[in-house]
């Protein structure tokens, strides 16, 4: 069998085609003293060294995107087990200049009280809030924007909260979150009525007493998953 024979049997349509590199990049949210924030970090390598960024990496050769995914948000973070979503595909040839890569997008949900803040440390991250972001490298603003989309999607048909909010919390602390969230205001009465009838809190025996002179008792999530709700907890968009 003549070179350019054997060449060509041994050549299929993976060998034809331009190989990519795909990569994650996670929008990690979190809830402190009224504010939903993200986690960002500077960029340790170039294109756009130091430049702030999304948590993120590439996909190993043994490993689904989800996995690479988890992997960076415990390496991240220190925490596993966490609140995780597939957003979107981002796929423009330019979007990197470094190189041709393909990334999936992220949303994750922490307890930011919970987290390993020595870690955040040291790879330099730091909490920002989602309203005084700063300048972000290539499509990374255009991610965080579907991300929160999503975050709002989900908090207008389930109730959002069990994975940001304190395991005790007030209804005011509850409707703080959701303003947050949809960066908006909501009426206080409405809110309770609309949220107590979804009859997934647990009211305690116990109240805060920093929000009013009468008090104002904690709620919990109940253990009981009740998934998506047929009918929207808040009208969104």
């Amino acid at each position: 069998m003549s070179k350019s024979a054997t060449i060509q049997k041994l050549t299929t349509i993976y060998d034809i085609h331009p190989k990519h590199h795909v990569a994650v990049d996670c929008s990690i949210f979190g809830y402190e003293q009224g504010e939903l924030k993200l986690l960002l970090y500077p960029r340790s390598f170039e294109p756009a060294k130091g430049n702030w960024s999304l948590m993120g990496g590439f996909v190993k050769i043994d490993e689904s995107m989800e996995e690479a995914a988890r992997r960076v948000l415990l390496q991240t973070t220190g925490l596993h087990d966490l609140f995780l979503e597939q957003a979107a595909a981002f796929s423009q040839p330019d979007r990197d200049p470094g190189a041709r890569v393909i990334s999936m997008t992220f949303v994750a949900l922490i307890r930011i009280d919970k987290h390993d803040k020595e870690l955040v440390r040291e790879s330099g991250a730091q909490w920002w809030p989602v309203t005084k972001l700063p300048k972000l490298i290539f499509d990374h603003q255009s991610m965080i924007e579907n991300a929160l989309s999503l975050l709002q999607q989900k908090a207008s048909i389930n109730l959002i909260g069990r994975e940001l909010l304190p395991d005790r919390f007030t209804l005011m602390q509850l409707k703080n979150l959701y303003e947050a969230i949809f960066q908006r205001s909501f009426d206080p009465g409405n809110f309770r009525k609309k949220i107590l009838s979804l009859e997934m809190l647990e009211r305690l025996n116990e109240k805060n007493t920093t929000e009013s002179k009468k008090g104002a008792f904690y709620y919990q999530f109940k253990t009981v998953d009740f998934g998506i709700r047929s009918e929207r907890i808040i009208k969104f968009p």
